[in-house]
């Protein structure tokens, strides 16, 4: 939906783990321990200390081994680490732990807002400075960017000014990803994650070679695609206003509103017929959108060989909470209405939470198969592995992806054809390989930090490359409604779907070789 999309790949961190760190620490920013110029200066320190650091990565590592249980703590592990790392980062401490700390100074803003937003980002430095997938910070100095940082901040009398140099010194950082969210933008994500809010009906992404927001997909019926957007226009204006520098979950907001309002939109287009691209701008009517993540129906096939059929399309839109267990509850229920084989459709989903997507695999999988591959930080790989997985079918799979196939989808679409269950039916898919978590800081503010790299189980890099499927259709082939969700009466548009006409092929060769269902 209009939150984001570029960063549905998430690893989900919480609020109550991370702050009891950092709240009494920040206990000490007004007290003026340093005076210079009339202006406080109290300490900030981070440790250096190796047993420290060593002790931390003991107590909440980032998870190593395998199975099942892993995977749904996968999660729970990162929020240790994240907690446990940030505790490094104190604020005018005096425990002797500290001995070989470096010390950076800062004026403290007498502005009670700007003061609030300096708290968040010494939390969110000290985050950033242990998780982040670049050591390097791309080749800056981290500990002097904060310093910097602080002291642009001091004369600031807003807080979207100073959230705005918070930004500046993570886009120094050179990952689109990495971000921070407002309080109220955080919010509105969160409303969008639970599957309702008010807007248009878009999902949008930052596209990470050009920095610019794209579409993803419409939802369908939705006003966005009443008013004919597709997928890969560029959002150029929003309500006349310029998006150089905006992020997804910045756009979003401007998406959203009450409904019964309109909020207008320019984009640049280059899928419209004729040569050439085309600018196009759209007033979009508000309305109550619901996201249903999920919808299946029971579609009819007659084999070469005169027999009647079924083939169970599922139509999964993004990687919610929900995910894998209306997945499940799905082909429970199509095993009992006799269907013979699947079609998974992945086309314009974005993505979504990553613990998801390694549920929904398991679905389809037997045995201890590798899910994925993370690369941490340091550059080691560790496997995400199933143990003693018990797939719900064995019947023919088919997966359907497309240039809107992303992130958790990519994961996905990956382990299912890598371990040779599934064939790819499409085209080339987004190419994300990028797992950020995020962390609610101390003012309900978010932080969305690029912590690992991933690769397919046959160690395939997706990242601005993406999974080529196995049988492409070709650009007049993609003929179905883009992000639709097909409810039980829309099998004649499925079967007017091309790519889906090619999948029922594909699962016809596979009966003809045997493939045991």
């Amino acid at each position: 939906m209009e939150p984001l999309c570029s960063n549905f790949d998430l690893l989900k961190s919480s609020r109550p783990t991370s702050i009891p760190l950092l709240s009494h620490r920040f206990s000490c920013f007004n007290r003026g321990i340093v005076k210079k110029s009339s202006v406080s200066l109290p300490c900030a320190s981070y440790s250096h200390d190796p047993n420290q650091l060593q002790a931390v990565k003991t107590e909440a590592p980032l998870p190593q081994s395998n199975g099942h249980d892993l995977i749904k703590s996968i999660t729970k592990g990162f929020v240790g680490f994240v907690a446990a790392a940030t505790a490094l980062a104190s604020v005018c401490s005096d425990s002797p732990a500290f001995a070989e700390s470096l010390t950076v100074t800062f004026p403290v803003s007498r502005t009670q807002e700007v003061n609030t937003v300096q708290r968040t980002l010494v939390e969110a430095w000290g985050l950033i400075r242990e998780t982040f997938v670049d050591p390097t910070y791309n080749h800056q100095d981290w500990d002097l960017k904060l310093q910097q940082t602080m002291v642009e901040m001091f004369p600031l009398k807003s807080a979207d000014a100073a959230y705005g140099k918070i930004r500046g010194m993570l886009s120094t950082l050179g990952d689109p990803f990495t971000r921070i969210v407002s309080p109220k933008e955080y919010q509105n994500f969160r409303i969008g994650s639970d599957g309702n809010l008010q807007g248009v009906g878009l999902f949008i992404s930052v596209e990470p070679k050009t920095g610019h927001l794209v579409v993803l997909s419409c939802v369908e019926g939705s006003p966005a695609a009443r008013a004919g957007i597709q997928e890969g226009d560029e959002l150029i204006e929003i309500n006349g206003q310029g998006l150089d520098g905006v992020d997804s979950e910045a756009a979003a907001l401007r998406l959203r509103g009450h409904a019964g309002t309109t909020v207008t939109v320019k984009l640049h287009s280059g899928k419209d017929s004729g040569s050439g691209s085309s600018m196009k701008e759209v007033k979009l009517p508000r309305e109550y959108i619901r996201l249903s993540p999920m919808s299946s129906t029971v579609i009819p096939h007659r084999t070469p060989d005169g027999r009647l059929t079924k083939t169970g399309y599922v139509k999964l839109s993004t990687f919610s909470q929900s995910a894998a267990t209306d997945m499940k509850n799905t082909i429970h229920d199509m095993e009992s209405q006799g269907v013979n084989s699947y079609i998974l459709d992945l086309r314009n989903n974005p993505g979504g939470l990553v613990k998801a997507g390694l549920d929904v695999a398991q679905i389809w999988l037997e045995g201890n198969e590798t899910l994925v591959n993370t690369i941490d930080r340091d550059g080691h790989m560790s496997p995400i592995n199933m143990v003693n997985g018990h797939a719900v079918t064995h019947d023919p799979l088919i997966v359907l992806v497309n240039e809107g196939s992303a992130s958790a989808s990519e994961i996905l679409a990956g382990a299912l054809h890598d371990n040779g269950r599934a064939i790819l039916v499409g085209h080339k898919t987004f190419g994300k390989g990028k797992i950020q978590s995020v962390t609610e800081l101390h003012d309900g503010s978010a932080l969305f930090v690029t912590v690992a790299k991933y690769l397919s189980p046959a160690l395939h890099d997706i990242d601005q490359v993406g999974i080529m499927p196995d049988v492409q259709c070709t650009t007049d082939m993609l003929t179905s409604p883009k992000g639709t969700l097909m409810e039980k009466s829309s099998v004649s548009s499925l079967e007017a779907d091309s790519c889906i006409m090619v999948a029922e092929h594909e699962l016809d060769i596979q009966e003809s070789k045997g493939t045991a269902s």
